[in-house]
């Protein structure tokens, strides 16, 4: 269970150490849902672990770039 309390804890800081970074254009995140899509062919057909957890940190890092822009131009 300490493992999951770390690894969530490694998410939440490594989202709050990117929210600074721009968000990715659409061609990175086509090329990242191709990759994923051939994770999941080769685990199986389910999601790796490793590719949901990018997914969780991509999506906390967009809330937090969304959150600064509506700070910046309130």
């Amino acid at each position: 269970m300490r493992a999951r309390h770390a690894l969530a804890l490694v998410i939440c800081v490594s989202a709050l150490a990117t929210a600074a970074c721009e968000r990715k254009g659409p061609a990175e995140r086509v090329g990242e849902k191709v990759d994923h899509a051939a994770d999941t062919i080769k685990n199986g057909g389910e999601e790796p672990t490793k590719d949901k957890i990018q997914d969780q940190a991509d999506k906390a890092r967009d809330a937090a770039s969304d959150a600064a822009e509506k700070a910046k131009n309130p």
